[in-house]
């Protein structure tokens, strides 16, 4: 997508899309919901047909949220993922998000080029202490390196090597109060202490959202709480890297 509707990029691009459920963060995962809808199976991970080079046409620069529908280290990318750093390494205007579940397979799957590169951020998906060990692996990356906790679904203790990330992303989960794709509480409570923590340790924070259960209990108009105007101030922190 040229637009994204996401708040912390301008953009997405799927050079492959498919993915397999790793963590409980996943259990109510977007792309299954869209998939299904369109009667495709989401755990096939397929090649793009038409969206592979689309960030070679876009002269402006972008801030492009990559993989979206899947995620960049996925094994069965491996064929393709050569290909792609290189549209990276072509296109150096734009900046690109590479957010991962699959921390440990980061540093073998980097091309020999990548210390060149001046426009990668790379960061892995936190949604509760039990994942807080992925966090180890962005150590000593030769990028701005970040985290998501999103969607947050647990309270998170912060640790040393949250100390060396660049950024961080807080966000309560989206999703309906029936059928297969629901959400899960997320307290202000937890959302708070990551805010706090990361302002006294420098690392610059990004509040998406409070979340469905949030939007709900507080009554706002934006069923997923993410309308910045409605929220109390101290929650109204979007920062971005330098």
């Amino acid at each position: 997508m040229e637009n994204s509707k996401i708040q912390w990029t301008e953009a997405t691009w799927n050079p492959w899309h498919g993915c397999q459920k790793v963590s409980p963060g996943c259990k109510f995962c977007y792309m299954y919901r869209d998939k299904e809808r369109y009667g495709q199976d989401a755990t096939t991970v397929l090649r793009s047909k038409t969206m592979f080079k689309q960030p070679l046409k876009w002269k402006e620069p972008k801030v492009i949220f990559t993989c979206s529908w899947s995620d960049w280290f996925i094994e069965e990318a491996d064929q393709w993922r050569d290909e792609a750093w290189e549209i990276i390494r072509e296109t150096p205007q734009h900046t690109y998000q590479i957010l991962t579940k699959r921390p440990e397979r980061i540093k073998d799957h980097l091309p020999d080029f990548f210390n060149e590169l001046q426009n990668v951020w790379i960061g892995v998906s936190v949604e509760s202490q039990q994942q807080v060990g992925r966090i180890a692996y962005l150590n000593d990356l030769p990028c701005i390196t970040f985290a998501s906790f999103e969607p947050l679904i647990g309270e998170i203790d912060w640790d040393e090597n949250m100390n060396l990330l660049d950024w961080c992303i807080i966000g309560g989960e989206s999703g309906n109060d029936t059928g297969r794709y629901r959400y899960r509480p997320m307290e202000l409570e937890w959302a708070e202490k990551l805010v706090k923590n990361a302002q006294g340790n420098n690392v610059k924070c990004f509040v998406k959202q409070l979340g469905t259960y949030q939007s709900k209990l507080l009554k706002l108009k934006d069923r997923h709480g993410g309308d910045i105007d409605e929220w109390d101030s101290h929650f109204q922190i979007r920062q971005l890297p330098r």
